[in-house]
C-alpha cells in the first residue's frame, strides 16, 4: 500500500484570521466583507489615489514559468514577502486564477512552496464567487446576441460571420475553443461558428 502524500508547507501553516491581517495594514473590521476566517473583500472606497501615487509599485509581467510552474505568481509572492522581511510594508495584488489550471502540470495557481497564497484549495475553486458572477454575466450579452440574430428584423444589423464576441467558462477545455451553435432548426438559433474563451481572458 502507497504512502499518504505528506502534507505540504500550504497545509501545515496555521492561518491568522483575515481581520489580524487587515488590522495590520490599517483597515478596521467594519470595512472588510468577509467570507469565513481567512478571506474578505476591500471596499474599493478604501483606495486612496493620493497615497498610491506617492507608493512604489513592482510589476511582475510576462514571465514564462519553469516546468514545475514557477513564474509570475511565485515571483510576485515571494517579492511581497521578501520586502515585508525586511521591514517594508508591501502588499502583492494578484488577479484571481482561472479553474483551469488546477488541472495542469503545476497544479494551481496561488503560487508554490513558501511563496504561497493560502488558503489555496479555496482560492483555486472558485474563490468568493466572482469568476461565476462575471461568467453569467457574459454569457447572457452571448445569449442575446444569439436572440438578436433569430429574429426576422435584425435591428442591430449583426452579421452571424463576423461576430467576435465568443462564450466563456472558467476551463481551459480545448474541444469549446472553436465550434458551431445554433444547430436543430428555426428554433434553436442560427447556426454559426464560435466558441469559448475562458473566463478570466476573454477577448
Amino acid at each position: 500500500m502507497n504512502a499518504p502524500p505528506t502534507p505540504g508547507l500550504a497545509e501545515t501553516t496555521a492561518l491568522r484570521p483575515i481581520v489580524e491581517i487587515a488590522a495590520g495594514l490599517g483597515l478596521a473590521e467594519t470595512e472588510l466583507e468577509c467570507y469565513g476566517r481567512f478571506k474578505a473583500k476591500l471596499p474599493i472606497a478604501r483606495i486612496d489615489d493620493a497615497h498610491a501615487v506617492r507608493a512604489k509599485l513592482i510589476l511582475v509581467s510576462a514571465m514564462t514559468p519553469t516546468p514545475a510552474g514557477e513564474g509570475k505568481t511565485t515571483t510576485a509572492i515571494g517579492l511581497a514577502d521578501g520586502l515585508t522581511r525586511l521591514g517594508h510594508r508591501a502588499v502583492v495584488a494578484l488577479r484571481e486564477p482561472s479553474l483551469g489550471p488546477v488541472f495542469g502540470m503545476k497544479g494551481g495557481a496561488t503560487g508554490g512552496g513558501c511563496a504561497r497564497v493560502v488558503p489555496h484549495a479555496d482560492i483555486n475553486l472558485h474563490f468568493n464567487g466572482d469568476f461565476a458572477a462575471i461568467e453569467k454575466a457574459h454569457n447572457l450579452l452571448a445569449a442575446l446576441i444569439d436572440n438578436q440574430l433569430q429574429k426576422k428584423e435584425n435591428s442591430l444589423g449583426l452579421d452571424p460571420l463576423t461576430l467576435r464576441w465568443k462564450r466563456v467558462c472558467d476551463m481551459n477545455d480545448r474541444a469549446l475553443r472553436r465550434m458551431i451553435v445554433g444547430l436543430g432548426g428555426r428554433g434553436f438559433g442560427v447556426p454559426r461558428e464560435t466558441g469559448f474563451d475562458i473566463t478570466a481572458a476573454p477577448r
